[in-house]
């Protein structure tokens, strides 16, 4: 197959961010198939001008749009429609048999669907987070005219799609309430990279002893956005109860975001910055499994808004890869695993006293922290492996080439049994 592949935000392991769209794309080289992927280039740039490099076999074609995601709705919602605008006069060059179109932005399904229809081939939509739902539900997405276009681009996205690809089964639970057929529908969700993550000695005692502030003190980590959806209030607010119940935990953000100077600011008001509670800048993803390796828990932190527990987060699967148990403060599907496989602490619910209490006595439990971290490691084996998920995405393009898109849901029928 060739496969165009458009995906805003590809990341290279040397990048910061997902590196999903690599993985699939490197996983799908492996097999025999031509993957071209067409994205953005977000740092500075000396011209505006599209460039191509190969990266392990993928042609990566680049657009220069500066991009952070410490910028504003209006601005951030700019550099979408810029690259929807320019993807698509790309794409419509290059020879096909099928398009596969990754959100967010949702904006991506515009190009896709144009290409879709000008060169007659099948469109496989993948849907990252739910939009426009959630940026309503958070009030960032209030004008009504732009509501009504974007769901506009939904429907119309879900409607032309040969197949839909949901990043959890609350997705695709959602996608389907919008009248999508339930048999183009499957469920891929974010993948655990079982070698990349595996606990590395050498590599822990390094990030260790790089930071005085830790040293063999129990370590929470968090890796990630600093975003309105992350919610990192919780984090600080952790971190002072924590202080004031003289735990010797210690908890590290890693990231950057819209939030991170306030954040910043509350600790040093709660006085716990740099006490107990510890910053720090992202990192490119081949340096994150020396984060997990060095901790004793990972967290997953979302708003308290039920439409975000849909969410997949890389950062749940690289903590099960690397046998780490994870701290969620959200209900949801994960909340539902994580009881299920007893892997970690589900403080949904739970007072910010109760959560604190409950961390201290888990992360100096070394016991519990070995059986945690063993179901962990067997269930991201289970369920969530990388080269599973290339399969059978696979699979959901071959079906689409072949008009038989009406068992796509089949591939992924039995993943989840939650």
């Amino acid at each position: 197959m060739k496969i165009i592949y458009l995906h805003q935000y590809f990341n290279t392991p040397e990048m910061i961010g997902s590196t999903r769209s690599y993985e699939i794309a490197k996983g799908l080289i492996k097999m025999g198939h031509e993957v071209t992927i067409i994205t953005s280039y977000r740092e500075k740039f000396k011209n505006n001008k599209w460039f191509e490099t190969e990266v392990e076999g993928i042609k990566v074609h680049w657009i220069p749009i500066e991009y952070s995601n410490r910028a504003n709705f209006l601005k951030r919602l700019n550099a979408f429609l810029l690259f929807a605008f320019k993807s698509y006069f790309k794409s419509i060059k290059l020879n096909a048999d099928l398009i596969f179109a990754s959100s967010t932005p949702l904006t991506i399904a515009i190009p896709a669907y144009f290409i879709s229809k000008k060169k007659d081939i099948p469109m496989i939509f993948e849907v990252r987070d739910l939009w426009p739902d959630i940026p309503i539900a958070m009030k960032i997405l209030k004008n009504p005219f732009l509501i009504l276009i974007a769901k506009w681009i939904e429907k119309k996205a879900y409607k032309h799609s040969s197949a839909i690809v949901a990043l959890s089964p609350q997705m695709k639970k959602e996608i389907i309430l919008k009248n999508v057929e339930t048999k183009k529908v499957a469920i891929i969700p974010n993948s655990s990279d079982l070698n990349k993550f595996k606990f590395n000695k050498n590599l822990s005692l390094n990030f260790r002893n790089k930071r005085l502030w830790l040293k063999n003190k129990p370590l929470l980590i968090y890796t990630g956005s600093f975003g309105k959806v992350n919610d990192l209030s919780y984090a600080v607010e952790l971190a002072r109860e924590l202080n004031d119940q003289k735990s010797n935990t210690r908890i590290l953000l890693i990231g950057d975001g819209y939030e991170k100077e306030k954040l910043i600011y509350q600790a040093k008001n709660f006085n716990v910055y740099n006490k107990n509670l510890f910053f720090e800048n992202p990192i490119p993803k081949n340096q994150v499994p020396a984060c997990y390796s060095a901790a004793d828990l990972s967290a997953n932190f979302v708003i308290n808004i039920e439409k975000n527990w849909s969410n997949s987060a890389n950062k749940f699967f690289d903590s099960l890869a690397a046998a780490k148990p994870i701290y969620l403060n959200h209900g949801g599907w994960m909340h539902n695993l994580v009881k299920k496989y007893e892997c970690g602490l589900c403080m949904n619910g739970k007072t910010i006293k109760f959560a604190a209490k409950e961390l201290d006595s888990k992360i100096n439990n070394r016991k519990w922290l070995r059986l945690s971290g063993i179901a962990a490691r067997i269930l991201a084996e289970k369920l969530f492996d990388r080269q599973i998920h290339i399969l059978q995405l696979e699979e959901i393009l071959h079906l689409a080439i072949n008009n038989k898109s009406n068992l796509t849901s089949q591939v992924t029928k039995d993943f989840f049994k939650i």
